[in-house]
Order: structure tokens, then sequence, then C-alpha cells
């Protein structure tokens, strides 16, 4: 059941970074064509902006689902095969957590229990922790950033989702069953 959990949203992940991978191209030639008829658009490239920056996040959960990440090999590629399981067993270990105290950096960020005890009230919420994410708005968008910044606490999560799933195949597979 985690196995399809993680697999389907690596899934879901992987198209929507491409998704977003044609609306950044999208926007950025819009964007060239309208300054060469002498009207650029700001806003269009402050959105291709964060449309690549979702589209980064979300394919390297993706990415790290699929164990397709960039590594050095060198050392074990020379173990025996139980030395090269334990080797992916510390690495998916030490993705898991990454990925939690991820989580728990976002938890801080955003502080949500907080903002509910002030009753939403974003001035009283400034005001009692010294925290303005939720005052800041995007330079030509004008919405709020951490509407934008909210792909840092989903990959947060969806890492850690891929990452317990990854480290139980990685144990399962370690004790022979796989």
């Amino acid at each position: 059941m985690l196995q399809r959990l993680s697999n389907g949203l690596a899934r879901c992940e992987e198209i929507t970074a491409a998704a977003l991978a044609a609306a950044v191209t999208c926007l950025i030639l819009t964007n060239i064509a309208f300054r060469a008829l002498g009207s650029p658009l700001y806003w269009v490239s402050e959105l291709a902006i964060y449309a690549m920056i979702w589209m980064t996040f979300l394919i390297a959960g993706a990415v790290l689902k699929r164990r397709h990440g960039i590594a050095v090999t060198l050392v074990s590629d020379l173990l025996p095969s139980a030395g090269r399981k334990w080797v992916i067993v510390a690495v998916d270990t030490m993705v898991l957590l990454f990925a939690l105290m991820l989580v728990w950096l976002c938890w801080r960020w955003y502080q949500p229990l907080t903002l509910a005890q002030t009753g939403f009230d974003i001035r009283a919420f400034q005001g009692q922790t010294f925290n303005f994410i939720y005052a800041e708005n995007t330079s030509t968008l004008g919405i709020k950033k951490f509407w934008a910044w909210l792909i840092v606490p989903w990959f947060a999560i969806s890492l850690s989702l891929h990452g317990v799933s990854n480290l139980v195949q990685s144990l399962t597979a370690m004790r022979g069953r796989v």
C-alpha cells in the first residue's frame, strides 16, 4: 500500500513537473514576443521563475523516489552485495532524516497553530511571533509569497513519504524478500 501511494505520488509529481516545464517554455516565449513588440510583461518573468521553482521541487521528489539522483558509486561498487544493500539502507535513512528535518523546519517557518490561535489575524500573528511570512507580496504578481513557498512543505512531506517507502523497500530487500 505504501509503495503504491509513493509511486502514484511520484507519477503525479512527474506529470505536474512536465506541465510546469511546458508552461515555463510558453511563458518565456510569450515574454520574448512581447519584449520584441516593445511591451514587456514583467509579471510573466516572475511567474516563469515560480513555475520553474515548483517544477524543480516536484521533480526532485520523484527523482529521489526512483533513486535516479546523481551519485558517486566508487566505494559501493567495490563492496559485495550485502555491503551495497547496507549503503542503500544508509542513503535511504539519510534522505528520510533530511525530509523529516525539513518538515519540522517548515512547521516552524509557517507556524500554523500559532496562526490559528491568533484567529488568522496576520498582524496579531506577526506581533506575537515576529514572523512576517504571511505579509510579503511578490514583486509583480501581487500575491502573498507564502503561496509560492508552499512548495517547500509539499516537498518535505512528499519526500518523507518517498523516504519511508524506499527505506521499507531497502530493508525488505536486505532480508531477502525482494
